[in-house]
Formats: C-alpha cells, sequence, structure tokens
C-alpha cells in the first residue's frame, strides 16, 4: 500500500509516517511546514524511506500527481493551536477548508480511499459529556475567533460525507481528542509541552482562566495506530469516529502533576482568557470523548495511560535539552 500524508511533517503526521514506514507501506509527504518541522521526518528522508514535497495541499497542481500515485490519503494538513487560531483566523479558515476541497476532489477524480482528520472542537460546548459523534454540536458566537476552526473541520466533514453520499468516495472522518507526545510543541498553544518546557527551566506555569477545565489526553501512539486501523477497515466508510483517551484531568491538576514529575521549582499562574490572548475567549468545562463506536469497528482501547506519557515527554525534552 502506498499512502499520501498532508501535514506528514507535523506531529502526528511525522508520526504516522514513521508507524507506516515500519508496516511496511510506501509513503509520501506533503507539508508547507508552516507548523510541520522537517527535523520531525528527516531520517526518515535521508534513508529514503519516505518522499518528501515541500509544497501546499491547497494547491491542485502539486497535488493532482501525488494523489493519483497513492492508494490512501491522510489528510491531516489544517491549521492547528488555540494560538494560531485566535491570531490568524483568516488563514485558519481558507487553510482548513480549501485543503480539504483539494483532496477530495482529486481522491474522487481519482478514486483514492481518504481519512479525513477533523477535530472535538466540532462538539463546540456541549454539556453532553461524553460526546457521541452523532450527537448535536454546539457552538459559540461567530465573534470567537476560536470557532472559526471548530466551523471550518465541520464544513470539512460536510464535505467528506458529501463525497461519500454523492458520489461513493471512501471516506472516513475522525475527531482527535488532544493528542500527545514526544516532538510535539508548545509554540501554537498545546498545553502539555508548554507546561513541560516551562517546568524543566522552573518558570511559571501560566494556567488560563480557571484551570478547573478537564480535558483527555491520548498519546500519540494511541491514535496513530486507531488512524491505520480504521483505513484498513473496508466498513468505516461514511462514518465519523472519535479517537482519544477517556481519562480526564483538569489542567491545574495537570501543571501539578508535571510539576511533581519533573521537581521543578515552577509555580502556577493564573491568568484571565483575555490576558493570555489579547481577547476575549470562549472556552468549555469539559471535553471527554464516548470511545464506543471506534472500540466496536477495531477494538481501539488506548494503551498509554496519562502518566506514563507524561514521563516518556518530559523524558525527550530533558534528552533534547542535553544534547543542546
Amino acid at each position: 500500500m502506498k499512502a499520501l500524508i498532508t501535514g506528514g511533517a507535523g506531529f502526528i503526521g511525522s508520526h504516522l509516517s514513521r508507524k507506516l514506514i515500519d508496516k511496511g507501506w510506501s509513503v509520501s509527504v506533503i507539508d508547507d511546514l508552516s507548523t510541520g518541522c522537517i527535523d520531525n521526518i528527516a531520517s526518515l528522508i535521508e534513508n529514503r524511506q519516505i518522499s518528501f514535497v515541500e509544497g501546499d495541499a491547497c494547491d491542485p497542481a502539486v497535488m493532482e500527481s501525488l494523489i493519483a500515485d497513492c492508494d490512501v490519503v491522510f489528510h491531516l494538513a489544517a491549521a492547528v493551536g488555540v494560538q494560531l487560531i485566535v491570531d490568524r483566523p483568516v488563514h485558519t479558515i481558507e487553510t482548513n477548508i480549501h485543503a480539504t476541497e483539494v483532496v477530495l476532489e482529486l481522491a474522487n477524480k481519482h478514486k483514492k480511499k481518504v481519512l479525513l482528520v477533523s477535530t472535538s472542537e466540532v462538539y463546540g460546548k456541549s454539556e453532553n459529556v461524553p460526546f457521541r459523534e452523532d450527537d448535536d454540536t454546539v457552538l459559540g458566537s461567530t465573534r470567537f475567533s476560536r470557532w472559526s476552526y471548530a466551523c471550518s473541520k465541520a464544513i470539512d466533514e460536510f464535505l467528506g460525507f458529501a463525497y461519500h453520499d454523492e458520489f461513493g468516495l471512501e471516506v472516513v472522518v475522525v475527531r482527535i481528542f488532544n493528542t500527545i507526545g514526544p516532538r510535539q510543541t508548545g509554540q501554537y498553544g498545546m498545553v502539555v509541552p508548554r507546561f513541560v518546557d516551562k517546568a524543566l527551566k522552573g518558570e511559571d506555569i501560566e494556567i488560563y482562566g480557571t484551570g478547573k477545565q478537564a480535558r483527555c489526553f491520548c498519546y500519540v501512539a494511541d491514535v496513530v495506530g486507531a488512524l491505520i486501523g480504521l483505513i484498513e477497515k473496508d466498513n468505516t466508510f461514511g462514518r465519523v469516529y472519535n479517537i482519544g483517551s477517556d481519562e480526564e484531568i483538569t489542567i491545574e491538576a495537570l501543571a501539578d502533576k508535571i510539576i511533581e514529575k519533573t521537581s521543578s521549582k515552577s509555580k502556577t499562574k493564573y491568568l484571565s482568557y483575555e490576558e493570555a490572548y489579547g481577547k476575549p475567549f470562549d472556552d468549555m468545562l469539559r471535553r471527554v470523548p464516548c470511545l464506543e463506536r471506534i472500540n466496536q469497528a477495531i477494538g481501539y482501547e488506548p494503551k498509554v495511560k496519562l502518566d506514563e506519557a507524561l514521563d516518556m515527554i518530559i523524558s525527550d525534552k530533558q534528552k533534547h535539552q542535553e544534547q543542546g
């Protein structure tokens, strides 16, 4: 099998690339390196285990030959990270929607399977926890730019299902919940690498809002395994699946846990959302996935607990600090 991974130099995409290579797949990657990093896949490129194109998934001229030459498209390319979404809402909307338009149109032309990566953000402010795939979405006001990301990914999902329903394109949609692991950057607002970086430096860990908001963090190896498992099944197309963990923790408890694990002298510091982002920000208290559907489809259960995941992330960060 040959896979094309859009956004394949990013955090999840790079782990997916390595896992597919380990399984004997042939892999091509396209990434514009706006949020991805070539170092994430440098060894795979150097060893000629993957082919890499630095380019934009929104460009049909570039994407045409790449999609024609593959069996499966893993579409991960997107504008991601709360900080990026707040800072560049136009870029977020245009990138997320147009790249998906290009991928689906060309995949349909060449009759290729597509795994479309969406997000738990599409559930919005729903309080119907745990979130089930067919639940209603409850989005906030259009005056809060964070919901532009949720809306753009919801439109991606609508497009994917429209191509499946109208043209029979084999599309499976996944909603990913708070993936963590080595090589993730805190540059765009991801909370775990941001907290770990601060703790290892002994600097104040900034908690946005009350810290009572709870999330479920899933280790990247579990997520990648689920992505591959879903695309390898023939009866998953035309459906959406949650991927994540249902192990819940508050953000302030997460900060305390990371401080303890790193033996850090860091203190926690609370900032209002307006202080953190420079504008009002709409958030939700809990975000927990129901995993029944994906468990029934491929037997998925997250294997790596949060404590083990944090230990591996901290160890990786320390190793890179020692190497300079």
